[in-house]
């Protein structure tokens, strides 16, 4: 598995093994060895480019240059136009199959945070937080946390690229909601760091990245949707829609979350994570969905056909995910691509 260190707390990441053609032409790009020869520019396009593994490996990885260094990389490769023109590549592909995923919604004259409400109320996505809290086994969950690990030990951070991008109130409500993301001014408190310690309770590497050969590809491309949001300003209405479904859907499921580990008889050490998002997201739900979302659509309607694809392109994007897992689950399968 790919390892990270920190120096002066640093992220660091080392480069997980290719998986393809995407990861391989990559690699070369960043004058990292490959297995075989590199195959750009003329890259295959997968049938199915949510979930394949390769493509959305590296787009994670070209991603991750602007969140962390990568050994052996030189940091200016984060602004390559090579290394861009690639990136730009799988992103195409990465958002031309979004939106094959997410139907059009007709919300012309809408009321966003009614519509927001009422696309939360009708989801009817797989039950993973109800199986976690009732029945998931230690293994089942240790897997889980480590799917989440990709994004959770950079909570908030793709979601701050909003910040320069709006103005007027919504930019406030990003930042209230913001704050309390990164702690409220305590380092420890941050919900990144909470994470790592969850992750440190069940015997885990908490290391940033650490996993990364791990994860398949509809795991990162749960994280990599968005990084593709945030790093664009023209899909700030994307990144607003997810952000407001992403706090709306997350009390209930993170006090289910906790309760499977209660019951699994682990203690606060490793419920903390959970617990305090029961409560920060309670209040993140309104604000998400009123003084942010609705508010961006107020002030630029142009926006509201993005707002609610980047809300679609969640719940859509988690049921794929979460069916992945119940359904390797259901077979006593590992629902990584390599078992802990």
């Amino acid at each position: 598995m790919s390892v990270l260190g920190a120096v002066g707390g640093e992220r660091r990441i080392s480069l997980p093994a290719a998986r393809g053609p995407w990861t391989e032409s990559l690699f070369e790009l960043l004058g990292a060895p490959t297995a075989g020869p590199a195959t750009h520019p003329s890259l295959p396009s997968p049938s199915d480019p949510l979930g394949d593994d390769d493509l959305q490996l590296a787009l994670y990885l070209c991603y991750e240059l602007h969140y962390a260094a990568v050994r052996g990389v030189d940091d200016r490769m984060e602004w390559d136009p090579l290394v861009l023109r690639f990136r730009a590549a799988a992103e195409r592909i990465f958002e031309q199959g979004l939106r094959a995923l997410v139907p059009v919604r007709d919300v012309e004259g809408a009321n966003v945070g009614e519509e927001l409400q009422s696309m939360v109320e009708e989801d009817a996505g797989p039950p993973l937080s109800r199986y976690i809290e009732t029945q998931a086994t230690l293994r089942e969950v240790l897997e889980f946390v480590v799917h989440r690990s990709a994004y959770q030990l950079k909570e908030a951070d793709p979601h701050s690229w909003a910040i320069p991008r709006l103005t007027g109130s919504p930019k406030v409500a990003l930042l209230e909601i913001q704050a309390d993301e990164y702690g409220s001014g305590r380092p420890e408190r941050m919900h990144s760091a909470l994470f790592a310690g969850t992750m440190r309770g069940l015997g885990l590497d908490s290391s940033y990245g650490a996993y990364l050969d791990a994860l398949p590809g509809i795991t990162l491309a749960t994280v990599n949707l968005i990084s593709l949001f945030g790093l664009h300003r023209r899909l700030r209405g994307a990144l607003v829609g997810q952000l407001a479904v992403f706090e709306m859907t997350s009390s209930i499921p993170n006090r289910r979350y906790g309760n499977g580990l209660r019951r699994l008889g682990l203690g606060p050490e490793v419920t903390d994570f959970y617990d305090e998002h029961v409560e920060a997201d309670a209040v993140h739900e309104s604000i998400a969905a009123w003084d942010l979302a609705h508010g961006l659509a107020r002030t630029e309607p142009t926006l509201t056909d993005d707002i609610m694809f980047g809300a679609s392109a969640l719940l859509a994007l988690e049921a794929r995910w979460a069916g992945r897992l119940l359904g390797a689950w259901k077979r006593s399968q590992s629902s990584l691509l390599r078992p802990l």
